[in-house]
């Protein structure tokens, strides 16, 4: 299972994201585990710029915009 984290206060960016990445797994079949992370230490240990910030299994691959749809399936499947 991956697990994708949202990073952000919970702003319409973080949401638009969280929805992005729920619509990402469903298509390209991939069961995943949504976090929502808004605690700002917490997402300050991903060493991110701006939010919303995306990680993948730890991993931060995108932060400070909202990526395609696209984009979030190659990270999901890589």
């Amino acid at each position: 299972m991956v697990i994708i984290k949202i990073l952000g206060p919970g702003c319409a960016n973080c949401r638009k994201l969280e929805a992005i990445a729920r619509e990402a797994a469903a298509v390209a079949h991939v069961p995943a585990e949504i976090v929502k992370v808004s605690d700002m230490k917490q997402i300050m240990q991903y060493d991110l710029l701006s939010t919303p910030g995306l990680v993948v299994n730890d991993k931060l691959v995108s932060s400070g915009r909202i990526p395609t749809l696209a984009e979030v399936q190659k990270w999901l499947i890589a």
